[in-house]
């Protein structure tokens, strides 16, 4: 492809999205890719409630319909196709696609992240169904009923304690005997009568019907099996994983800087080589939610036009 974009945007979440709009609104050259579906994480989102503007019974796909049509209206082309390789050094960046080379004088990375997965039978169908991420989405929905939270880190223990807010019971489950948050995070919890832990103990498998509503547990020491169920009035009940974020940014190893899996950026999306910004989940950040990623892309853009506007001949 011989035609030099003023931006590629390589990723088509909420982030990708919204530098789209920002990019086409600037009446920049730009060009979207998405290697298989828009919208990212979000797409599996059965309900949102807390992006603002958000309309009454919002689903993830049906925001992310309007982002498209919006980021589309203002001039912003499409490419499907999956980038095998960046060269990002130059005033010419090449973005190699399974389809085709793609050129631009900048480059927004939005490639987002996925929570990291327990990976036991049954986690994928009961996605939004009992099994959730993200406690700031989800906790409205599980008001007064039971929850588990799988892991022992910050994330963890901080999203029990959040969760507490909502459910009338909350359990940790963690896979050794003592957990690994700060301390002072630590002693919120143990402090919290809302709080109780399932020590040395992993999650082997979900069941229910359409809804989540038992569960499998192994004593990590014993090898003990039990299975948890959910309160008969309930019917379900909520389970929440934290261990860890998955980054899509295995391209820019050694071509970007990097905090552990996470790209690094300044508080206007910069990266450390010029032309290039990352925006949403793939880089370090502390809060990783539509409303940020939607702001991030936002801010990549605008900078990405003064960066233009600076080294235009």
């Amino acid at each position: 492809m011989s035609n030099i974009y003023d931006v590629a945007i390589i990723g088509a979440g909420p982030a990708g999205l919204s530098a789209a709009l920002y990019a086409g609104r600037s009446r920049l050259s730009t060009l979207l890719i998405e290697k298989e579906m828009d919208g990212g994480q979000i797409v599996v989102t059965h309900e949102i409630e807390n992006y603002p503007g958000s309309l009454e019974k919002e689903t993830g796909p049906s925001l992310i319909e309007r982002m498209v049509k919006q980021a589309e209206r203002f001039g912003a082309q499409r490419a499907y196709d999956i980038i095998t390789d960046v060269n990002l050094e130059g005033g010419v960046k090449v973005l190699t696609g399974l389809k085709a080379e793609y050129q631009a004088r900048c480059v927004i990375v939005a490639t987002g992240a996925q929570p990291r997965p327990m990976g036991c039978p049954g986690e994928k169908e009961f996605i939004g169904k009992g099994v959730s991420y993200c406690a700031t989405c989800d906790a409205n929905f599980f008001e007064d009923f039971e929850v588990f939270v799988v892991g022992g880190g910050d994330a963890a223990v901080e999203e029990a304690l959040y969760l507490t807010g909502f459910a009338r019971k909350v359990t940790i489950i963690h896979r050794r005997d003592e957990l690994r948050a700060a301390k002072s995070i630590q002693e919120k919890a143990f402090a919290n009568p809302k709080i109780e832990f399932m020590w040395n103990s992993v999650v082997t498998e979900l069941r229910g019907d359409g809804i989540l509503s038992s569960m499998v547990v192994e004593d990590t020491k014993t090898g003990e099996l039990r299975v948890i169920e959910a309160d008969d009035e309930d019917g379900m009940f909520g389970l929440f994983v934290f261990i860890g974020f998955d980054p899509h940014s295995e391209l820019f190893i050694d071509k970007l800087d990097m905090d552990g899996p996470y790209l690094v950026t300044d508080e206007n999306m910069h990266t450390n080589v010029p032309g290039v910004f990352a925006a949403g989940d793939v880089r370090a950040k502390a809060l990783r939610q539509v409303v940020t990623a939607a702001a991030d892309g936002a801010i990549a853009a605008t900078q990405a036009e003064h960066y233009l506007s600076r080294t235009a001949h």
